[in-house]
């Protein structure tokens, strides 16, 4: 009897040992979180949260051109008036966006938006077919053109271009309003049988698209370039 409680003892005890030690295992565990914890938070005070002003860094960038084309471009098709009918079934042809005053470009009138007219052309070509539509290039030349350096498939010479165009449906243009700050671009599509204009849109593009924002300002048809302090 006195071999049996002793022994039932001895268990009870090593059985109670055990649990204390799974606790204190736990308490300790416990212990270490809350001090990572409280460390981790330390280390946020003290640092402070990082915070990314996407739009800020975005517009010190050169090459936005493209966000604000693509921009542009959803603000035009959003107000196109066969925007629900099938979309492969509508040829476009896009041309170059050009001053408002005088309806034509001008290669020696300085502004740091000179390019823009050309490059909102060659965007706008891509935004049409990347919404499903048909962007038909009128400047493929019937064979391609080796020179001395390169080879081309594009020319201004009427004389190169192939008269065989399939039907176009829209024109796809616009005008530009230069200003201090930038220019004020307006777009239209243009149904071509009845000239109606069945979509347009405004949008502003800034001086910065190009060149640094305050290097290059434009002053009666001249560009202006200062040293950044």
């Amino acid at each position: 009897m006195n071999v049996q409680s002793t022994t039932v003892g001895n268990m009870k005890s090593s059985i109670g040992n055990k649990r204390w030690q799974n606790i204190s295992k736990m308490v300790g565990l416990l212990l270490t979180l809350a001090m990572l914890s409280a460390c981790s938070s330390t280390e946020d005070e003290v640092a402070g949260p990082i915070v990314v002003e996407v739009e800020e860094v975005f517009n010190t960038e050169l090459g936005n051109i493209e966000h604000h084309t693509s921009v542009f471009a959803s603000e035009l098709f959003e107000t196109f008036r066969y925007r629900e009918m099938e979309r492969n079934q509508f040829r476009f042809a896009v041309s170059t966006f050009v001053p408002v005053k005088s309806l034509k470009h001008n290669s020696n009138y300085q502004h740091p938006l000179q390019l823009l007219g050309h490059q909102l052309e060659q965007g706008m070509m891509t935004e049409v077919a990347r919404r499903g539509y048909i962007s038909q290039d009128f400047k493929v030349t019937q064979n391609i053109i080796l020179d001395e350096h390169a080879d081309r498939v594009f020319t201004r010479d009427v004389d190169s271009l192939t008269a065989q165009h399939h039907d176009i449906d829209f024109y796809l243009s616009g005008t530009i309003s230069e200003t201090e700050e930038g220019a004020v671009v307006n777009a239209r599509i243009i149904h071509v049988e009845t000239k109606d204009v069945v979509a347009a849109a405004t949008r502003f593009f800034p001086n910065g698209l190009f060149w640094n924002r305050g290097v290059v300002t434009a002053r009666d048809g001249m560009i202006y370039r200062t040293a950044l302090k």
